[in-house]
């Protein structure tokens, strides 16, 4: 494949993310501080954003199986992954935080384990669509916004 026809996947890649997982205004600033001197910046930040995912849903299993459930704790690990979440303009996380978060104002724990399980699924599939685009983008050696 030409490099012209890597370069318009990238954009049909990167806009794809956009319709479906990513709040645009907020990865286009992300990829706005990418320069000369961090041209993977986004990348950087998308892989410290799943190495601190992985802390706390840890964090958030251990709390889910204690007894009692301490729903305020749970709550304030989601606010922070929701956060994170944000961060990186993960838009359909960001909701199901919000679904989890809502069912542990209610102290409702059947209704966080089926959230958080909708939390992770959004997250996985975000990092497989992130991880292609990367891909794809190194393919095409586009370092920049296109």
């Amino acid at each position: 494949m030409d490099r012209n026809q890597l370069q318009r996947q990238v954009a049909l890649k990167r806009s794809s993310l956009f319709e479906q997982f990513l709040d645009s205004q907020q990865f286009v600033q992300l990829e706005d501080l990418e320069d000369d001197a961090n041209p993977n910046f986004v990348e950087e930040i998308v892989t410290l954003f799943y190495k601190d995912s992985s802390r706390l849903f840890q964090k958030i299993e251990q709390t889910m199986q204690s007894r009692p459930i301490d729903f305020g704790k749970l709550d304030d690990y989601m606010h922070q992954f929701k956060g994170s979440s944000s961060s990186i303009g993960a838009i359909k996380v960001k909701n199901e935080c919000s679904q989890f978060k809502e069912f542990c104002l209610a102290g409702n724990a059947e209704g966080c384990f089926w959230a958080y399980q909708r939390v992770k699924q959004e997250h996985h599939t975000l990092r497989i669509q992130l991880e292609s685009y990367f891909q794809l983008r190194k393919q095409a050696g586009l370092v920049r916004r296109f």
